[in-house]
């Protein structure tokens, strides 16, 4: 368990939004008291978004490892079944996203699939024990019990020998049968009969053809099968219930290469496939001849999905892109994830404006991910050539990204894939306020004459464009310096330009790093095993530093109280800190630091090294040689990339061990390209408002007349709490029962007998504790005996009390004897209701 307050690693975005198929809601276009939804599987979560407007409404977490399927609860439709790789499967509520309930299996869990003709029971896909690469399809018996978590060990095999992917088994009409495949192996599995079928086809390769199946779905009204293969091919299979081997197909044809997945439209008159093509193809009435074509999807369709209504389906991309169409094959809307690029060339850069992360998405393409709803902001098409995938071609592609400090200019390069003589392009980019949107203002033609290693604006107030200064470093062994120009072409379309003002270089080494210092005056230059720091006004070289063996992997400024120190990291496993006042080594630690992050808020700098395949993060200040912060094996990937983003208001951090995190979130990228993050809250503290609204009022839709009515609430409230003394019902505030009747969905709840004793107990009051009617009649009895006093004691009351803080506040009270009291309240147990008449 891990400690309220502790520092945990929570997967944030960028988990593939395809580890299984998406399920739509029962109703794709209105359910209950809110829009259709899309429930989608993404790395340890279930996403749900809406389909009317793309925004992620929930994100439920509660597995430990990969989710691997998710399916509607057939005997209840507001509820979701989901099994993961942690080898649990649960029961969620996802309307309000509740988890109802757990049930362990033991085993990993490979695919989900849930029948209606199926009670109390589900099937998975598990791998056989003692077996490598082989897998099971298994009958899991759900539990039935009153808590939460369950066990659920009770399995029965269905089928040995099957595909590990949900694509490779799919049920025929109303559960009667369960077909397999998996190379060029096909079985079908009759349920009530227990007959167990087995076709094979030919393993040679003819003619370029492969009958490896890649894929199999069932009609939804008649005995027939589609299979998906590795050549394109779509085979019709015809079933003979009576005889093994009078098995008959067809063949549609028009993927040239693997097909990777198929569905049935709900009537089945209509089949959807899908490949590397990026087309969505329908085909009509099983004939090749009929068949209409969606292309331009973007990317290979690895998973296609229908509505129960068949008015909607849905497309899931590898690259994390989730496509609506309509049933007249139509798109409708798209969902984009954070792109996975073959090689996040360009590292992890924040836009200053948007506070989204920038890096490489589609090839040669800019994408802007937001953080908050874990989507594509947009792309930013920077190589604009069109993208050829064949392998073996050498292609251009961006590798370079920075912003200036207010993220009005954008500095790019792009290279083509040539190792010996590259084509190099430098681009400059303005953002327009009138466009919302980046235009190119100046490209630039071969900047270096080999690779461009580092890039990097001077970090100033943009006013002034003189300060604005763009520095590269390359392999050819120096670093230019490049400036804003006014035109002088009467043609030019831009007034300003960008050119070389300067060009550096030490010894004629490679030049490797650049950043320039918090306050713009001085540059560091990495050249090699040394370190160059120049006055950026003269251009002068000022001092060196050198730390071999080993070249310098990365260099940073400190910043704030600790600007005057040099931060650098060498590829031989050294830590190094300068004192730029006295030239020296202020201390250095042995670690093979991978990442190296200043905070651009804080004087903080994050490390995260590499040893024996474990990542670790290192928190420090550069004047204190001692860690802030240390966090052994953070991850069981390896970390590549790392970015502070600054927080829009500085969050409250309980604990001071974690303070560093009060003005940025640091965020990181993994060799599988997830993006994961350092938080001290929990899920549910995590997840906005309306990802975890349990009240029926707050999900309804705002509209004008409930922001009216609300505040009519509010005012009406005001209006009866004025002049009233504020009473505390500590009972009602601490009363679980009560909270879980009031918020707990009807559909949700346990039975009215059992809410009945708990809601009872709830509302009686213990004697322990006294009403205020019981009170006021003590103070009354303690009066009463009082009255027996003598005059001396009364006046020793009244001196206290003229000592009290309110006569020094220069609020006079008077105090009454406990006599008058008496009288007083005899006259107001009077009647006067005689008063009325008058």
């Amino acid at each position: 368990m891990v400690s309220p307050g502790a520092l945990r690693v929570v997967r944030c975005g960028g988990s593939a939004l395809r580890g299984a198929r998406a399920v739509f809601s029962a109703d794709s276009k209105q359910v209950g008291r809110g829009a259709g939804y899309l429930l989608c599987a993404s790395g340890d979560f279930v996403k749900v978004y809406s389909v009317n407007t793309e925004e992620t409404l929930r994100l439920m977490g509660g597995h430990a490892d990969l989710v691997t399927g998710i399916q509607l609860n057939p005997h209840n439709h507001m509820q979701l079944y989901s099994s993961s790789l942690d080898g649990t499967i649960k029961l969620w509520d996802f309307m309000d996203g509740i988890p109802i309930k757990t049930f362990t299996v033991g085993s990993k869990l490979l695919a989900l699939y849930a029948l209606a003709s199926a009670e109390d029971s589900v099937f998975v896909v598990i791998p056989k024990k003692g077996e490598r690469d082989t897998f099971q399809l298994v009958s899991v018996k759900l539990t039935k019990g009153a808590g939460q978590d369950l066990e659920s060990k009770e399995l029965s095999v269905v089928l040995d020998g099957v595909g590990a992917s949900v694509k490779h088994i799919a049920f025929g009409r109303e559960g009667a049968y369960v077909v397999s495949v998996k190379d060029v192996t096909l079985q079908v599995y009759f349920f009530k009969r227990k007959l167990l079928n087995r076709f094979s086809l030919s393993t040679v390769k003819t003619k370029g053809g492969d009958n490896r199946f890649s894929c199999v779905v069932c009609h939804p009204t008649e005995d027939c099968i589609a299979t998906g293969h590795a050549d394109g091919k779509i085979r019709l299979w015809y079933l003979n219930f009576h005889h093994r081997k009078e098995y008959t197909y067809s063949t549609l044809h028009w993927h040239h290469d693997i097909v990777m997945d198929l569905a049935f439209s709900v009537e089945g008159t209509r089949l959807l496939s899908g490949g590397v093509e990026s087309v969505l193809v329908q085909w009509h009435n099983e004939s090749s001849c009929q068949k209409d074509f969606l292309p331009r999807l973007g990317s290979p369709i690895e998973y296609i999905s229908m509505s129960s209504d068949g008015a909607l389906c849905c497309t899931l991309h590898t690259d994390n892109r989730i496509t609506i169409i309509n049933s007249n094959l139509r798109f409708s809307r798209s969902i984009q994830g954070l792109i996975k690029s073959r090689d996040v060339k360009t590292g992890l850069v924040v836009d200053p404006r948007t506070k989204a992360l920038v890096l490489n998405g589609e090839p040669g393409h800019l994408q802007f991910y937001s953080l908050q709803s874990d989507q594509q902001l947009f792309s930013l098409d920077i190589v604009q050539r069109q993208y050829i995938h064949q392998a073996g071609l050498k292609q251009s592609d961006l590798v370079k990204v920075a912003f200036s400090a207010q993220g009005t200019w954008l500095a790019t390069v792009e290279e083509s894939e040539e190792v010996t003589d590259p084509e190099l392009q430098l681009k400059l980019w303005f953002y327009s306020e009138e466009t919302q949107s980046f235009t190119l203002n100046t490209r630039i033609n071969t900047p270096h004459d080999n690779h461009i290693t580092d890039m990097c604006f001077r970090d100033m107030d943009e006013l002034g464009d003189d300060s604005l200064i763009l520095v590269t470093t390359g392999r050819d062994c120096v670093f230019k310096v490049w400036v804003m120009v006014e035109d002088t072409d009467p043609e030019a379309h831009e007034s300003v330009s960008w050119s070389c003002d300067f060009v550096g270089s030490y010894h004629n080494y490679q030049a490797t790093n650049c950043c320039f210092s918090e306050d713009g005056s001085l540059l560091a230059v990495s050249f090699e095993e040394t370190v160059t720091v120049w006055d950026s006004l003269t251009w002068d070289l000022k001092c060196t530093f050198c730390h071999p063996p080993g070249n310098i992997r990365n260099i940073c400024f400190g910043r704030l109280t600790c600007s005057k120190y040099l931060i650098g990291a060498t590829d031989y496993g050294f830590l190094c800190c300068w004192n730029l006042l006295t030239c020296a080594l202020e201390w250095s630690a042995h670690l093979n630091i991978v990442v190296l992050q200043p905070d651009p808020l804080s004087e903080h700098i994050a490390a995260v090294s590499w040893l024996s395949k474990e990542s670790s993060l290192f928190v420090f200040k550069p004047n204190e040689p001692r860690p802030l912060y240390i966090q052994r094996n953070l991850c069981k990937e390896k970390i590549l990339l790392a970015a502070f983003v600054p927080r829009d208001e500085p969050e409250t951090i309980s604990s001071e061990k974690y303070l560093w995190l009060r003005k940025s979130q640091l965020f990181f990228l993994t060799d599988t390209q997830e993006l994961m993050t350092l938080s001290t809250k929990s899920l549910e503290e995590r997840l906005t408002p309306s990802s975890k609204q349990l009240a029926v009022e707050e999900s309804l839709p705002v509209t004008p007349f409930s922001l009216l009515l609300g505040k009519h609430r509010h005012q009406q409230a005001q209006e009866d709490n004025l002049g009233k003394p504020v009473v505390h019902n500590k009972q009602e505030q601490a009363s679980p029962a009560v909270k879980e009747l009031l918020h707990t969905p009807a559909h949700v709840l346990p039975s009215a007998s059992f809410l009945c004793t708990i809601f009872i107990n709830s509302l009686l009051i213990s004697k322990e504790n006294k009403s205020a009617e019981e009170v006021a009649d003590e103070v009354e009895m303690e009066s009463e005996k009082a009255d027996g006093d003598s005059d001396e004691e009364d006046v020793t009351v009244m001196e206290q009390e003229d000592t009290s803080p309110m006569e020094l506040l220069g609020e006079m009270t008077c105090k009454l004897s406990k006599s008058q009291e008496k009288e007083l309240r005899k006259i107001r147990k009077m009647d006067y209701s005689w008063i009325a008449a008058f």
